[in-house]
């Protein structure tokens, strides 16, 4: 079995929407669904395989039945499984946030730090998002601004619109902003520090808590530079390689791939339907799924009329 369909875990936060559940096709009851976890070996969220003889098992599980080779030669050198995939629902403004390094979060969490991309799958007209400060700001000055709460004075405040692909790298200070929905690609890490969250309280009538201490640790506090270009990919970094891929149903209906040993392969579709062949498996997908492909599974085929984005090791 090399094409695993796979079903996510689901998180109610407080800025989450609808649209995951209306437009999507997610399975969810509640009032609000703010992130899926397509992809993930996360304690905190796992994915579960949908279809063939281990449906119902996570897909941590999986691997652990199947053996690390599903994985890749890349993943070898992470303890833990090395990616999460998600799809975040924003509406209403996420907290302004950094996340640590490896070293950082290994050292003082347990677990890996996060470098992050963001795909704009949709936005509202004048969707924006943070990015960096706008100007280089001192320790004191940042301390400062998280206690008078005028810290979004000084962050980078970027206007965005469907399509767009930003890279966070850790120690960049950002906020997803209202009416955003994004595809997440991130290393495998829940750590996340906030710095603000506009005085909003939890459902037990407290504000969440902050954590400036350790922010203030790994926040670069000079303003970053957007990368325009990753070609021929959309991001490449250390941890991950994303590609887009665009089947138009006519003129472009076939895609063909291979996937050797070195990594496995997740497709998330953000549009249309479509089939995923390989070595004499089919499965069909639409707007909204997540694909494991195991690595070494040689020839692939994509085919409809479907956009996802096509992630490796």
């Amino acid at each position: 079995m090399a094409i695993l369909k796979l079903k996510p875990s689901y998180k109610d936060y407080m800025w989450g929407g609808t649209r995951l559940v209306t437009e999507f096709g997610k399975e969810f009851s509640g009032d609000r669904l703010a992130e899926t976890w397509e992809l993930s070996c996360h304690p905190d969220g796992p994915s579960y395989v949908e279809n063939g003889e281990y449906a119902g098992s996570t897909l941590s599980e999986y691997i652990l039945m199947e053996g690390k080779k599903v994985t890749g030669t890349k993943s070898r050198k992470y303890e833990q499984f090395p990616l999460l995939v998600k799809f975040i629902d924003a509406k209403e403004d996420l907290s302004i946030q950094v996340h640590p390094s490896d070293a950082f979060a290994l050292e003082n969490e347990g677990q890996y730090g996060k470098t992050e991309m963001w795909y704009i799958v949709d936005c509202e007209e004048g969707a924006s998002l943070y990015y960096g400060f706008s100007k280089e700001i001192s320790k004191e000055e940042f301390v400062e601004r998280i206690e008078k709460k005028t810290l979004l004075e000084v962050l980078n405040k970027v206007k965005v619109q469907k399509g767009d692909v930003l890279l966070i790298e850790p120690g960049t200070i950002h906020a997803i902003g209202k009416g955003n929905l994004i595809a997440e690609i991130q290393q495998n890490s829940n750590v996340t520090y906030r710095v603000y969250d506009y005085g909003r309280k939890g459902a037990d009538g407290k504000e969440r808590d902050l954590h400036i201490e350790k922010a203030l640790q790994v926040t670069n506090r000079i303003p970053i530079m957007k990368r325009k270009s990753f070609e021929p990919h959309i991001v490449s970094c250390d941890y991950f390689t994303v590609d887009k891929v665009v089947l138009d149903g006519q003129l472009m209906k076939r895609m063909f791939g291979e996937i050797d040993r070195s990594s496995f392969a997740s497709l998330l579709v953000l549009e249309g339907t479509g089939e995923v062949r390989s070595g004499g498996e089919c499965v069909s997908v639409k707007k909204g799924d997540s694909i494991f492909i195991t690595a070494n599974t040689g020839e692939y085929e994509l085919e409809g009329c479907f956009e996802a984005l096509l992630t490796t090791v």
